[in-house]
């Protein structure tokens, strides 16, 4: 197979390293790839979600006065500094 005499005793080594080596640059060439096309793969993921955030930006409304909870119909949130009032006057 290939020219390659495995019966012969003076290359049978020479032959066994050669397959070794072969196999061992056809795994390196094979994690080389998988890790070119995991970046790639990365870089078009990044660009999909700024994409995604800039359609958000352009498309979506802009109404920061219903705050964080009013999405699932709760109430405004009230800023930190009438939350600490409020804290105080209960404790009193």
């Amino acid at each position: 197979m290939f020219g390659v005499d495995w019966n012969d005793p003076q290359t049978l080594w020479l032959n066994l390293t050669n397959l070794g080596l072969g196999i061992i640059t056809l795994i390196c060439v094979g994690v080389a790839a998988y890790a070119g096309l995991a970046e790639v793969a990365a870089r078009w993921r990044k660009a999909a979600e700024a994409e995604a955030d800039a359609t958000m930006a352009t498309h979506g409304f802009h109404t920061p006065e219903l705050g964080f909870t009013m999405a699932d119909g709760g109430e405004p949130e009230q800023p930190v500094e009438e939350k600490k009032k409020r804290r105080r006057t209960r404790k009193s």
